[in-house]
């Protein structure tokens, strides 16, 4: 069973967006997300002061068995990258929700809002109960 933290905000392409700060939003991919996607090799990250989209594409994340995207949960500008992903990939698999995080997104608004207004911990568990 993969581990759903409560507190983070979920998609249902497998990001979790947690509150730092007012306005800032940490972003990365869950951990039912890693264990599909099996031995990470790659994470290619935007750049620091790149504008994002909510549900659009921020980057791409690659394993030993595919390429896949990686999507933004939040609108707003990148002002932090987790730059330890490009020597060592593989802290997506070991900490999803820790040392494996991927962006710092500022919000133009409350970063808690931006965070609420997603899945919560209990329907991303029903989520990916059904896949």
């Amino acid at each position: 069973m993969s581990e759903v933290k409560a507190g983070l905000g979920y998609t249902e392409e497998h990001e979790w967006a947690e509150a730092q700060g007012s306005n800032v939003v940490r972003i990365g991919i869950t951990d039912f997300a890693q264990s599909q996607l099996g031995d990470i090799v790659f994470v290619e990250l935007p750049e620091v002061g790149a504008t994002l989209e909510a549900n659009e594409t921020m980057g791409t994340i690659e394993s030993v068995k595919t390429v896949s995207d990686l999507f933004s949960p939040v609108s707003g500008t990148v002002v932090k990258v987790n730059e330890a992903l490009l020597d060592s990939p593989e802290k997506v698999n070991e900490e999803p929700y820790g040392e494996g995080w991927i962006v710092e997104v500022e919000v133009s608004g409350d970063a808690a809002e931006a965070v609420a207004a997603l899945l919560g911990a209990d329907k991303y568990s029903e989520f990916i109960a059904n896949k």
